[in-house]
């Protein structure tokens, strides 16, 4: 899953809304954040396989340290203890704990049998909703758009900048997964790696967005069709 997880991110505002929507991103992607750096270590690895599945060319061959159900439940206490240290607050780390959480069944949903317990388990999960495009993109597309609604009934823009931004935002997602889908597989399996780290772009982009926006939502104008008439003024 790739918009889906941006998805979970925007809905979140609403929950923790003193929260930067920056690190509500980070979260929901910080397992994907961290593999592509254990792919260029060669401590987990991937191979480009057109057809392993309708939705994507790749085949995660070996991933557990970053997207083990184990070692996501590490991750998860990890970055919200370090969130709660740095803001004092137990609700906004209980929120950023379910976000990194999230990441995991998500994929479980979507991934074929390859997302492992634990580091050398030999029991894999997933439901392979990614070998039906046609459903990959109905149901990943509702997460983004609903959550991207979320957000945006969450919070107002402070100016203009965060009106563009975060449409901006949502159009370039949008644009990357559809060329991920139907676009051409990637050259090397390197490439897949620079390319995963491209996910830092949003997590920047998303914190100077969330800067520009504020929590609540707009009021509402009351518009009087007969307003009553003026008051005669004294002689």
């Amino acid at each position: 899953m790739f918009i889906g997880h941006f998805g979970v991110a925007f809905a979140a505002k609403r929950v923790a809304p003193r929260t930067s929507l920056g690190t509500l991103v980070m979260a929901a992607q910080f397992v994907d954040l961290l593999w592509p750096m254990f792919l260029l270590l060669g401590v987990e690895r991937v191979m480009i396989s057109p057809g392993a599945t309708a939705v994507t060319p790749l085949d995660f061959i070996s991933y557990p340290f970053s997207h083990s159900l184990i070692a996501d439940l590490g991750w998860a206490c990890l970055f919200a203890g370090v969130y709660k240290v740095m803001n004092k607050g137990s609700g906004g780390a209980a929120c950023v704990w379910f976000v990194v959480m999230s990441h995991w069944l998500l994929d479980a949903i979507c991934h074929r049998p390859d997302l492992p317990l634990y580091p050398g388990s030999s029991t894999y999960i997933g439901f392979g909703l990614w070998n039906s495009r046609g459903w990959t993109i109905l149901i990943e597309g509702a997460i983004f758009l609903v959550g991207a609604r979320i957000y945006a009934r969450a919070t107002r823009p402070r100016n203009p900048f965060g009106s563009l931004a975060f449409r901006s935002f949502v159009a370039l997602l949008i644009l990357i997964y559809l060329i991920n889908i139907f676009g051409p597989p990637p050259p090397s399996e390197r490439a897949v790696a620079f390319e995963a780290l491209g996910l830092w772009v949003f997590v920047f982009w998303a914190y100077f967005l969330d800067r520009h926006r504020v929590a609540g939502s707009p009021r509402l104008q009351q518009i009087e069709l007969f307003p009553p008439p003026d008051e005669p003024q004294a002689p």
